[in-house]
């Protein structure tokens, strides 16, 4: 159950029910739990979310599901069992969302079409997650989050020069997860004024191609894809690392002209520098780029990290220094909150959305079928 905390729960009293696997479809249902949503987590009976055993990095547990599944009440069925079907039809009846991520087709295959259970349940919000949505020759694709990144064109603008490279999370599974969150919150609001609900459905696809859309319209405006070009920015120059003296790798961003002059005059101490050739105009550095960057990474090798930051903010330039997730870890501007586990109390990195009216506590990470007995009892049939 979700406990009470300072700050308040909108979805308080409404049931979602999720058949839920992975992330895409966790992360949706982790946000409305965290509203305050009861999240009754279907999971395969015996075996359970796969994510469960990603890794073993919290406490022995999985840190994806650590992280996606607090809050949640656990409930193992086996969908061949006439007994277990006939339980979810129970728990759907009752739900005011219905959430699904499982292979195009096999929910409608196994009894539960979205358009069916809708009709039973006018009030229904369903989802239906799916990798390359539900119609066309990419349905039945199977859709892990790299293989969307390489699919999506992600990869193929993201790392240097030399190849692409990988997002460094499931950033396909999150995005899609995140936008199907959205969507449930805008058919509440609209089922609030009509009374009824309506069906969803969300690919991991659909989802990066949304956020592709930048350089999709570059490339179809200009025939060229945006290069690859690391830490850099392709259309703007000084935009990127520089490594001090002592090893920090510090990015900055020079968004126009006025930045520009007083990184010369004050950082680099060359107030005469925006006007060599090669140096004059955006357009020019970015033609002139690696000599341009070749420039100015000798006045941050001259200097160490906190020199750097120091002459930085006193030229008032946008600056970060690149960290590993070690930097993450300690950086002061990171907010954590603590849930409870099976193993023990885990912190994670906060929700980022913050109310006047107090944090949120986060419930626990329910172990497999915790809930199984008390949900059954409840929703017994009769």
């Amino acid at each position: 159950m979700t406990p009470k905390g300072a700050g308040s729960r909108p979805l308080q009293g409404l049931l979602v029910v999720s058949m839920e696997q992975a992330v895409a479809a966790p992360t949706c249902s982790a946000k409305l739990a965290d509203a305050g949503a009861r999240v009754i987590k279907v999971e395969r009976k015996g075996e359970g979310d796969f994510a469960r055993r990603y890794d073993a990095a919290c406490n022995g547990q999985s840190s994806y599901f650590v992280w996606l599944n607090r809050g949640k009440e656990s409930l193992g069925l086996d969908l061949k069992d006439e007994g277990d079907r006939a339980l979810l039809r129970r728990l759907i009846a009752k739900a005011d969302v219905f959430i699904q991520n499982f292979a195009p087709g096999a929910m409608a295959r196994a009894g539960f079409a979205s358009a069916d259970l809708r009709a039973a349940n006018p009030r229904l919000i369903t989802v239906d997650i799916s990798g390359y949505g539900e119609e066309g020759e990419y349905a039945a694709m199977k859709a892990y989050d790299l293989l969307v990144q390489a699919e999506s064109g992600l990869a193929s603008v993201t790392g240097r020069a030399e190849g692409p490279g990988r997002v460094g999370f499931s950033v396909c599974d999150i995005a899609c997860g995140t936008m199907a969150h959205a969507a449930v919150l805008e058919a509440l609001l609209e089922r609030g004024i009509t009374g009824q609900g309506k069906g969803i459905s969300c690919s991991l696809f659909d989802g990066m191609a949304d956020w592709m859309n930048v350089p999709l319209l570059y490339f179809e405006g200009t025939g060229k894809a945006p290069a690859r070009i690391g830490l850099a920015h392709p259309s703007i120059c000084p935009y990127g690392a520089f490594e001090t003296r002592d090893g920090a790798s510090v990015l900055i961003s020079i968004q126009n002209e006025r930045e520009w002059q007083r990184l010369c005059a004050t950082f680099l101490e060359e107030p005469e520098l925006p006007q060599r050739e090669g140096f004059r105009s955006n357009v020019e550095r970015v033609a002139n780029r690696a000599v341009v960057d070749a420039h100015v990474g000798q006045g941050f090798a001259r200097l160490g990290r906190a020199e750097c930051a120091a002459k930085l903010n006193a030229a008032d330039i946008a600056y970060g220094f690149v960290n590993g997730v070690d930097g993450l870890s300690a950086h002061p501007a990171l907010r954590r909150v603590t849930v409870q586990t099976e193993a023990g109390p885990v912190a994670i990195a906060a929700p980022a959305a913050r109310f006047s009216d107090g944090d949120r506590a986060l419930g626990p990470v329910p172990a497999l079928d915790q809930h199984g007995a008390a949900i059954r009892a409840e929703f017994a049939g009769g």
